[in-house]
């Protein structure tokens, strides 16, 4: 499927594409097509949903510009439209002081809506590190994803990685901010 001429990355910029990248489910139709295209049908499937409500999320993630169409084929006197990401990858904006950050609470919810008796790793790791230390990480784990993102194969079952590095509020900073 002519997929291979994708553009790296798409970066989120319009109220419109953000709207539509906040919706828990439309993130996860996001997540269906990464690796391959999929009909309306298919991912409602994947997802879950009624395919008049698949049909509604992809509608608006395909005028937001995140989803296209990528090849059409006629069934049954029927269009069968197969949709797949805009790009390899979405970068989401910063969320901004106070703002709350999409992508790490739809992987939350992803992670507890996963099976409880289902393999996952999972750890929390407090560091003290100089910006040396806390940049040379940051970019080795993210060389790390990108590896093990190109070995990925769409026959194979999803996986999702989360990864976050960042310098939390101090104590004073989230008191004065509670209250």
């Amino acid at each position: 499927m002519p997929t291979d001429d994708l553009p790296e990355t798409l970066h989120v910029t319009t109220d419109e594409q953000l709207r539509a990248v906040s919706n828990l489910t439309r993130h996860r139709i996001m997540a269906v097509l990464r690796f391959e295209p999929a009909t309306i049908t298919q991912i409602a499937e994947r997802v879950g949903l009624a395919k008049g409500s698949s049909s509604y999320h992809v509608r608006l993630l395909e005028r937001a510009g995140l989803v296209k169409v990528v090849r059409t084929r006629k069934v049954r006197g029927v269009t069968e439209r197969y949709y797949a990401m805009a790009a390899r990858s979405i970068v989401l904006p910063d969320p901004g002081e106070g703002g709350p950050d999409v992508l790490m609470r739809h992987a939350v919810a992803d992670l507890e809506a996963a099976p409880a008796d289902g393999e996952r790793h999972v750890r929390m790791a407090h560091l003290r590190l100089t910006d040396e230390q806390f940049a040379e990480l940051g970019a080795r784990l993210e060389a790390l994803a990108d590896e093990y993102r190109a070995l990925s194969d769409p026959s194979l079952p999803d996986t999702s990685l989360v990864v976050a590095l960042f310098h939390p509020a101090s104590r004073a900073q989230a008191a004065r901010e509670g209250e």
